[in-house]
């Protein structure tokens, strides 16, 4: 008799779960389900840290690294200096950097290859180029948006001004970059991006 009664205990059980389920609209089904992509390890986020105090010898400049696949901007304090050419090759040696604990926690790395060099421009170049050690279309997709964003930011007087790039060969005129939306949201564009000047 208790045999029985457990018995049919256990299919009300059933039967009230069954119930329950269809009252929350599940139903069973055999077709594999997409429910996306799984999500990135990181956060895209850093931890809030005291802000930065700028000063007659320290520098506040937003540097630009990927993360899920776009370029987002990341405070650093530098020594003070001024726009010219000195503040491009720290930048750049900024870029060249891994990221701290914490960028790599949230996600953040920077794809700037070792060994690039920020020179002086060509006589002929208009104002504001700057000529690299290598032509900027060689560069990994990512570099190119870091580079750009990060020196229309701190060199060019905001993200919305033109960028110039260029490489050795003085015959091959500089190209003209903006940080602009489609820019830091693919970054994959980077090195098609430019357009010729002159």
């Amino acid at each position: 008799m208790r045999r029985g009664i457990r018995l049919l205990a256990g299919g009300s059980a059933v039967l009230a779960l069954g119930a329950a389920l269809s009252g929350c609209g599940i139903r069973a089904t055999a077709v594999p389900v997409d429910a996306g992509a799984a999500p990135t390890r990181g956060t895209c986020v850093l931890p809030a840290a005291a802000p930065a105090r700028a000063g007659a010898h320290r520098l506040n400049v937003q540097v630009y690294l990927v993360c899920g696949g776009r370029l987002f901007p990341v405070s650093r304090t530098l020594p003070r200096m001024g726009k010219g050419l000195r503040l491009a090759q720290v930048l750049l040696a900024e870029l060249e950097q891994p990221p701290d604990a914490a960028e790599e926690k949230g996600g953040f790395a920077s794809e700037m290859p070792g060994g690039l060099m920020v020179l002086p421009a060509d006589g002929s170049d208009p104002a504001s180029t700057w000529r690299l050690s290598e032509p900027p279309d060689s560069l990994p997709a990512y570099a190119v948006g870091q580079l750009v964003c990060t020196f229309a930011g701190a060199l060019s007087g905001g993200t919305g001004h033109p960028v110039l790039l260029g490489g050795l060969d003085p015959k091959i005129a500089p190209r003209s970059y903006t940080c602009d939306e489609a820019l830091r949201t693919n970054p994959d564009a980077g090195p098609t991006a430019g357009t010729p000047v002159g």
